[in-house]
């Protein structure tokens, strides 16, 4: 029996399921030791909420990386971006182009840097506020790197790098937050993990792909490479548009929240966030399955509407015990993660538990128009992820008053998705349109 097992457990690590299984896992240990980093921050920080505001205006600066990953391994696997060491020389072009952007992105970057952190809502975290846009630029290659290790079936190197990235984030962050640089020493954790990672990621494509007498990183007499990085990524303009509408969606309030309430409220208020949008976790793994099968469905003239709704089944089933304990337990609940006085906005928690709830129905929505490759959903969208801070910047000030004008942005921003989403007529299967003709 044991030897069954074995050769079972053997056989499903090769497969294909196996790998996409193992994907999902470090995926979910990744998010399980952010959610470690964002509790021990929120214990050792006077004032997380500048932290949370920064790391919110990071994460809306990685919505290109993001997309950019999904693309590299769609068209690696397609062979569009050449095939063994040709893919190698694809990457060091990409790579080469990269570096110059960061450059003058980083200048830029330091040369704005109080209107940045001005605008993040910072003001004296100038020069922390200054590394969002080269870590921006950073995390973007790290993901062309993973979406190659991605294209050349090296599932494990990239589930390593995730848990690694948020590992590196908690050590790196923690000991220099410590050694005196306080937020913006815990911001910086995550620069430096996505240029260790980076360093992993390329060690392992080199160590898979490139043969002995490859000459590695040329710098003069490089190939050119199959695409440009900038065609590449103009290929992936919608896709970056549409997650950088959600990414707006999901942060904006962390930042208008550091200007409308004092450090201590703005701090009580990120933690409440940061336990309410398990719900956008949920519907990020929902996507892995709704996106293929509306592609595939389409492509075969079914409806795809069946698709998005068994998607936000999995959202309900799990949204139901997570609002139920927001409802009868938000304070108890924080005060045991995030300790007492970072719990005196637990009023917020259930009004924000039921905005990113919804927040994740829409984000299921546009992935499942982007299956469909629809466009024009996102200037609809992209209206309201603009009225939404000026919303709050005239909400009360109040946690949960606040979090209700959250709430109700998220709702309107739904009503507005899925009214596009479902507006479209399902196909005609083919063999029902020959028999009618």
């Amino acid at each position: 029996m044991g030897t069954r097992l074995r050769a079972l457990f053997d056989g499903l690590r090769g497969s294909e399921t196996g790998k996409a299984a193992g994907l999902a896992g470090a995926m979910i240990i990744n998010n399980l030791v952010a959610l470690i980093t964002s509790v021990v921050f929120a214990r050792v920080l006077s004032d997380y909420g500048a932290l949370a505001a920064l790391v919110s205006y990071l994460t809306i600066l990685t919505v290109a990386g993001q997309a950019i990953q999904v693309a590299t391994a769609r068209e690696g696997v397609l062979g569009h971006l050449g095939e063994g060491e040709q893919l190698l020389a694809t990457l060091e072009r990409w790579a080469k182009a990269l570096a110059v952007f960061t450059v003058a992105a980083t200048v830029v970057s330091i040369l704005l840097r109080q209107p940045i952190a001005d605008l993040v809502g910072v003001k004296h975290q100038a020069w922390a506020a200054a590394a969002g846009i080269p870590a921006g630029c950073v995390y973007l290659a790290l993901c062309t790197l993973r979406g190659a290790l991605q294209a050349i079936g090296d599932y494990r190197s990239v589930g390593i790098s995730l848990i690694g990235e948020q590992v590196v984030r908690l050590v790196v962050g923690a000991i220099l937050a410590e050694a005196g640089l306080g937020i913006g020493g815990a911001y910086l954790g995550s620069l430096v993990a996505y240029v260790a990672m980076s360093g992993y990621c390329v060690f392992c494509l080199y160590a898979r792909v490139a043969g002995p007498s490859y000459h590695r990183w040329r710098v003069g007499s490089a190939p050119a490479g199959v695409i440009g990085f900038g065609a590449h990524v103009w290929a992936a303009a919608v896709p970056i548009a549409a997650l950088a509408v959600v990414q707006l969606l999901q942060n904006v309030d962390l930042i208008t929240a550091k200007h409308q309430f004092s450090n201590t409220v703005a701090s009580s208020y990120a933690v409440a966030a940061v336990a309410a949008k398990v719900l956008i976790w949920v519907a990020m793994g929902a996507a892995f399955y709704l996106v293929p099968e509306t592609s595939r469905r389409h492509s075969e003239g079914q409806d795809t509407r069946p698709v998005l709704m068994r998607s936000l089944g999995i959202i309900a089933v799990c949204a139901i015990p997570c609002l139920l304990i927001y409802a009868v337990a938000a304070h108890p609940l924080l005060v045991i993660v995030f300790g007492k006085k970072r719990a005196i906005a637990s009023s917020s928690l259930l009004p924000l538990g039921a905005a990113f709830t919804v927040l994740a129905a829409t984000y299921l929505a546009v992935q499942y128009m982007l299956a469909l490759k629809q466009r024009w959903f996102l200037l609809a969208l992209a209206a309201v992820a603009v009225v939404e801070p000026i919303l709050l910047l005239h909400a009360p000030k109040h946690p949960a008053a606040f979090a209700g004008v959250v709430l109700l942005v998220q709702a309107i921003g739904a009503v507005v998705a899925f009214g596009i989403a479902l507006l479209r007529r399902p196909p005609v299967p083919p063999l029902a349109a020959s028999t009618s003709v």
